[in-house]
């Protein structure tokens, strides 16, 4: 390849979001990140909100800077978490800002979409793990409570592909994200009509599902003249962050299982069908879907959120306190035996993190954690504890044996978190791709437009591009 390639990936996280540039050589991806911001969701009138409006501008500030630096990209694509969707009207807006999955909301409608359509006949079709922050919940509560606001909806759409519209113009709905909604079909991917006549959500809102790899449209052109570049394609990719993270995760065979580890982890085996039976049902296994029609036979597991959230207590009172700190004190907590389910719905949104954890234990185990270590240790332990659960769960629906983990993402930083997680489980682990999300962004940007083959050839370049360490 005598020049390079030069592509964008915008990831978006529950915390952070970022753009970074990458480089491919024909063989090796090299990362650099060009702008971070601030990613949280605000809280307002009793709701809380994503500031897209702040988020979208912190893109064109990231374009901008890359435009400084005269690089000519060649596409440009964006990942997100799952679920949450903004809402647009006849003439293109925005018609409020996306609510956030923390939001407590789906409380009140819970019950109400049971008496419709019971959970087990939910799963049969659509084969995803019961959580009350799914789409379909959050779509039901906006039917039914907001239904002014409903008459003027022209589109819905989930995030990455809102960012997508507001810089192509064009309006779709990328499988991956579309499938954490609850309301498409898992074997035939596609919307589930049953479900969406019988909770009389207009179907006419959805937009056509179209597959990671996929060359969208360009970037309007009065962004491009805003920003400095030119019109660079617009690129679906796996639009959600994890489907972009298993892309990214060097997967060797059908007995190696993925671990996503961030502000949730996501743990789970690469399947070409959906595994919907009564034992996953039993277990809450999801299937969501991946690149190239891949199914991500997955559990979604509270991670590093509580520990995230016990951080931001602690500082209150210790402003320069690092997760070093933290994480030395867990390695020489005194006693060592405290521990939590982190899935409990105590630790979704809490006002303390650090009452909660403690709370937990006393009433499970009847002694409260006291020093900064022994809180955090409760925290490693419950979420580790819960892999090696998963793994084991897994094991039995799928009759496979898993005998390597590969860990991606932000949180194999954290090495305390990844030999905890080698001892719980009993197996191999491999860390490896950090930047799994925007590795995974990245490659399907390259299927799309011609430079890779398949998923088995992007996995390769992960391997030769990125330092794996074993534990």
């Amino acid at each position: 390849m005598e020049q390079p390639i030069y592509n964008l990936a915008f990831d978006f996280g529950a915390s952070s979001g970022r753009l970074m540039l990458s480089t491919f050589d024909g063989k090796k991806i090299n990362l650099e990140e060009i702008h971070r911001f601030a990613n949280e969701p605000v809280g307002m009138n009793g709701r809380l909100f994503w500031d897209f409006p702040r988020m979208f501008n912190e893109i064109k500030i990231g374009l901008k800077k890359l435009a400084k630096k005269g690089i000519d990209p060649s596409g440009i694509a964006i990942d997100t978490w799952g679920v949450d969707y903004g809402l647009i009207d006849r003439e293109g807006h925005l018609i409020s800002n996306p609510v956030c999955y923390r939001d407590a909301r789906t409380h009140e409608v819970i019950n109400e979409v049971e008496d419709i359509l019971p959970f087990k006949e939910f799963y049969k079709r659509m084969g995803l793990q019961f959580m009350e922050l799914n789409t379909v919940y959050q779509l039901y509560f906006d039917a039914t409570r907001r239904r002014d606001i409903m008459k003027n909806v022209d589109a819905l759409l989930f995030m990455p592909d809102l960012f997508g519209y507001f810089l192509s113009g064009e309006k779709y709905s990328e499988y991956s994200i579309a499938s954490t909604s609850q309301m498409v079909n898992a074997r035939e991917r596609t919307w589930d009509d049953t479900t969406i006549e019988k909770l009389n959500i207009p179907k006419g809102i959805l937009q056509d599902i179209i597959m990671p790899g996929t060359v969208v449209g360009h970037l309007r052109a009065d962004v491009a003249e805003e920003v400095g570049l030119c019109q660079v394609p617009i690129i679906a990719v796996g639009g959600h962050d994890t489907a972009s993270a298993v892309c990214a995760s060097p997967l060797t065979s059908e007995n190696s299982a993925y671990l996503s580890c961030g502000t949730w982890s996501l743990l789970g085996v690469e399947c070409e069908e959906p595994i919907i039976n009564d034992q996953s049902y039993e277990h809450n296994f999801t299937n969501e879907g991946g690149v190239e029609g891949k199914i991500r036979f997955l559990k979604n597991i509270t991670g590093l959120w509580i520990l995230q959230q016990l951080k931001k207590k602690w500082s209150e009172d210790l402003p320069d306190l690092g997760y070093p700190e933290i994480i030395n004190a867990a390695k020489n907590a005194i006693r060592r035996d405290f521990v939590i389910n982190p899935n409990d719905e105590r630790f979704n949104a809490p006002k303390n993190m650090v009452n909660e954890v403690k709370a937990y234990c006393r009433e499970h185990q009847g002694i409260e954690p006291e020093s900064m270590g022994e809180i955090a240790l409760a925290a490693y332990n419950g979420i580790t504890d819960k892999y090696k659960e998963e793994i084991k769960g897994i094991e039995e629906v799928t009759g496979q044996t898993i005998d390597v983990l590969h860990m991606v993402g932000g949180g194999i930083q954290d090495k305390f978190l990844c030999t905890l997680t080698a001892e719980k489980i009993g197996k191999r682990v491999i860390a490896g791709p950090i930047e799994a999300s925007v590795t995974g962004n990245v490659l399907m940007q390259l299927k799309a437009l011609g430079h890779v083959k398949n998923l088995k050839e992007c996995r390769q370049i992960v391997r030769d591009s990125f330092e794996l360490e074993e534990y």
